[in-house]
């Protein structure tokens, strides 16, 4: 793939991260955001400390979320798209809407729902801020060998396919990336600081609204990245598809 590819497919890249973002933003602020106002009032009721507001609960949940949410989702784009370049052709013989589609859901496994089993979010009242450091370390180093195993399993895929075929390769691959994710489990120390009367309800809430948000944000990923990176690398192809909808509708029958 040469340089002019790879520069427009980051761009494209980036543009569906942005797109992504949006949503994903939409999912936070109609599903999160009252998860941490609930939480927010939970602490506020059961803590004699008051402190200073630096930044306004108001400001945070507007403009403070869309510029968090949007800039990880062009940066995330921009990531995956250079992904998509080295992914293209070695995995298989997927089209640019297939591999984009297995570099989302692999991003959306490897760099959330594996950290996210061991670490799981946690609402802003939950936590010891003397121990912010060591949980924060954890949870990148837990994403980190996260990725590292998943292209690791990758790797031993493609070298056992020639001799076990694709099917065999896939699931003794998919076998050894769950056996490395469940010892890094058992070595990796756990927290729990969830104080014993928080709301259970109110924790899984916040849970899956924060899962729900990262579902969003690669699914969408992956279907507008997958059409753009179609559009530029196999034009043909999409203008066809592109035609055979608009004669198809002209075709139908009208009642």
């Amino acid at each position: 793939m040469n340089s002019i590819s790879v520069r427009a497919l980051l761009v494209r890249g980036m543009l569906a991260g942005l797109v992504a973002g949006l949503l994903a933003l939409v999912t936070a602020y109609l599903l999160g955001e009252p998860r941490v106002d609930s939480a927010i009032a939970f602490e506020d009721a059961h803590s004699h400390e008051h402190e200073m507001e630096v930044v306004s609960r108001s400001l945070q949940s507007t403009a403070g979320l869309a510029t968090g949410v949007l800039i990880f989702g062009v940066a995330v784009g921009g990531i995956a798209a250079l992904a998509f370049c080295f992914a293209l052709g070695r995995i298989g013989g997927f089209g640019p809407r297939a591999t984009a589609a297995l570099i989302s859901a692999g991003a959306l496994v490897a760099v959330y729902a594996v950290p996210f089993l061991k670490y799981p979010a946690n609402p802003p009242s939950v936590g010891d801020p003397g121990t912010i450091g060591k949980r924060t370390t954890l949870y990148f180093l837990m994403i980190v060998l996260s990725v590292l195993l998943s292209v690791a399993a990758v790797i031993l895929g493609r070298r056992l396919a020639p001799r076990l075929g694709n099917w065999n390769a896939t699931v003794v691959a998919s076998a050894a990336f769950l056996v490395a994710v469940g010892l890094a489990y058992a070595f990796l120390p756990a927290i729990n600081e969830v104080p014993k009367n928080f709301p259970a309800t109110l924790l899984w809430q916040f849970r899956l609204s924060a899962l729900a948000i990262q579902l969003v944000l690669w699914m969408s990923f992956g279907l507008v990245f997958g059409h753009l990176a179609e559009r530029l690398l196999v034009p043909d192809a999409a203008a066809e598809r592109g035609r055979d909808g608009t004669a198809a509708r002209s075709t139908a029958p009208v009642n």
